[in-house]
């Protein structure tokens, strides 16, 4: 086994530094959380418990394939433009041999340790995300190893056990440099499993972790693939994530994963489109986030650790819709990470037709969505 990537400082210097770092942002375990009255006096369901970090999806290792090795410009190009926050996704087949959770790979894991090495080189924060899990992933089509991880014993202690392995390795990294995604846009309809079989694995998951690490910050996606908050977490003392892609329509036109359905839509239009018996504008986008915002209000942590617009959609459209949706989070001191950084839906290469890309060290750059992102 490869050394795990600890700096050299004990497990009292990581508890102080993780007080001191986090203290004013009121992260579980530091400092009381504000109550729902305390944010309501304010005229707004404030989230007070997380910084408000900002920045991308860093999505080299996230699907099972052969993966693309971290680029250590991405890092300092994302700090250079005053972001401060990566998700760094990683599939479980990743970091294991052949499909065998209790067989770890050492070279994925020695990718991982250094996708949070330039994380802590450029001073941003990393949440490291377990994309696929044994018995679960966001999309069908992903192999994961013929378990279930709602109903299947081996595949949850599976799960638990890569969450300990990571838990060990990273164990010395403070909170202010790194936190736990649970598990990638768990899903009713893809994982055939109920509310209470999703709250059970993920509260022995948080248990897992905890064995090793009492005090990892740790961030569950909500339901319906980050969609729904999980009100049933909250006495966890963990934060939530939801995804900014909604109304699906624009956010995914075109795209050739959506399915036939998708590739029939009209064009999509902001404000104005036509989604669910209704025609979407801010004040409908305000009405779909506001039982996030009612979970920040409860002292919940809430960060939007991914969401974004396709490269289909009319730039201007992507534009006007992602200037509404982040100045709403905004207004409730909520993060973001724009999936992804370079590729279809993000910033650098994102193969636009409609964009007049600048070049920037032989990459295109969609400079009118870099300045928004920085403005909000």
């Amino acid at each position: 086994m490869t050394e795990p990537l600890i700096p050299n400082f004990t497990r009292r210097e990581f508890l102080k530094n993780a007080a001191g770092c986090l203290l004013a942002a009121g992260i579980p375990g530091c400092v009381s959380k504000p109550s729902r009255t305390q944010n309501a006096r304010k005229g707004n369901l404030m989230q007070t418990v997380l910084p408000r970090w900002r920045g991308f999806n860093v999505h080299n290792m996230f699907f099972s394939g052969k993966y693309q090795p971290f680029r250590e410009d991405d890092f300092k190009w994302i700090a250079d433009w005053g972001f401060d926050y990566v998700r760094i996704s990683v599939a479980y087949q990743q970091v294991v041999v052949g499909g065998d959770c209790y067989t770890e790979n050492e070279s994925g894991l020695a990718e991982v340790d250094r996708g949070l090495e330039l994380a802590r080189k450029y001073n941003l924060h990393a949440c490291l995300d377990m994309h696929t899990a044994p018995g679960y992933a966001y999309h069908e089509s992903e192999d994961v190893g013929g378990f279930d991880l709602w109903k299947d014993k081996a595949a949850q202690d599976a799960f638990y056990h890569l969450w300990q392995v990571y838990a060990k390795r990273y164990h010395a990294i403070p909170n202010s440099q790194l936190s736990f995604n649970i598990l990638n846009e768990p899903a009713l309809e893809i994982g055939k499993m109920t509310r209470e079989e999703h709250a059970n694995v993920i509260r022995k998951a948080v248990a897992a972790i905890r064995g090793i690490t009492p005090d990892r910050l740790m961030i569950a996606d909500g339901l319906e693939w980050a969609s729904e908050p999980c009100p049933e977490l909250a006495d966890l003392g963990i934060a939530q994530s939801g995804h900014f892609y909604a109304p699906h329509h624009l956010t995914h036109y075109r795209a050739q994963w959506g399915g036939a359905e998708v590739m029939k839509l009209p064009q999509p239009v902001w404000p104005g489109i036509k989604m669910g018996g209704e025609r979407w504008d801010r004040g409908v986008l305000q009405r779909h986030l506001q039982p996030w915002f009612d979970l920040a209000g409860r002292g919940i942590g809430v960060h939007f650790n991914e969401g974004g617009v396709y490269n289909k959609t009319p730039h201007s459209v992507a534009l006007g819709w992602l200037r509404d949706t982040l100045e709403l989070l905004k207004e409730h001191n909520i993060g973001y990470g724009l999936w992804n950084f370079r590729g279809p839906f993000g910033i650098l290469d994102s193969g636009r037709a409609d964009v007049a890309y600048e070049d920037f060290h032989g990459r295109k750059l969609d400079r009118k969505m870099l300045e928004l992102l920085q403005a909000v």
